[in-house]
């Protein structure tokens, strides 16, 4: 008579064997449209995402720490990382130049971290093409061009000429929406907010994420 295995012989089906690799989650938005309060918010509110501590040529402004809300460096230093491939993305925004260490996310990811980045659309398109599998990406659009304007002057952080410049800018920024995977129009912030925890809370889940879980199917097959 044929012999069958014994349920011993497969491996049990544990959850816990179940782990996820880290993804990216990239807001970008004009500037002025909402996209870094609706970071800090998040941050606030997922303690399972950290903020990706962008390196910049541009100067501190007040109220900035090196090291957690830029790696401040100079030119040299900046094409030097480039030049060496230490950085993930890196774009020049008015006049000044941006990227990702490359070092710290991909190790995040390994270790099932997810990692925020508030970046353009010229940084978002070279994480597309370098690891689209890890990336999801969301574009914040102002609700109108009166509210856009309204909310540049209300930071008080630029001069008139740069507020000028930025609205100037917005036009060709919103001209990348379509390269997206999401869009969300940033009417009320909490509202904002609450949309982009959903995003992340399925994207979370999605199988392809899921390491360990083929196995863990079959071990609950092999059970029944």
């Amino acid at each position: 008579m044929p012999t069958f295995p014994t349920e011993a012989a497969f491996p049990a089906a544990n959850p816990r064997d179940i782990h996820r690799r880290g993804l990216m989650l990239v807001l970008s938005s004009p500037s002025g449209a909402g996209k870094t309060t609706i970071s800090r918010r998040l941050l606030d509110r997922d303690p399972g995402i950290a903020m990706s501590v962008s390196v910049t040529t541009r100067p501190m402004r007040p109220g900035e720490r090196p090291g957690i809300d830029y790696h401040f460096v100079d030119m040299p230093e900046f094409e030097r990382m480039a030049a060496a491939g230490e950085l993930l993305e890196h774009a020049r925004v008015f006049g000044n130049c941006y990227g990702t260490p490359r070092g710290a996310v991909e190790e995040a990811l390994r270790g099932g971290r997810d990692v925020l980045f508030d970046i353009d659309w010229q940084g978002t398109q070279q994480l597309a093409e370098n690891a689209r599998d890890d990336l999801v990406s969301v574009f914040v659009l102002p609700p109108s061009a009166a509210e856009l304007e309204r909310r540049l002057h209300s930071r008080a952080q630029d001069s008139a000429e740069v507020i000028a410049h930025r609205m100037a800018k917005a036009s060709d920024e919103m001209s990348h929406w379509a390269e997206y995977d999401y869009v969300i129009v940033n009417t009320d912030v909490d509202e904002s907010v609450a949309s982009v925890q959903a995003i992340l809370r399925a994207e979370r889940l999605k199988r392809r994420r899921q390491i360990g879980l083929a196995p863990f199917v079959k071990g609950l097959q092999a059970a029944l």
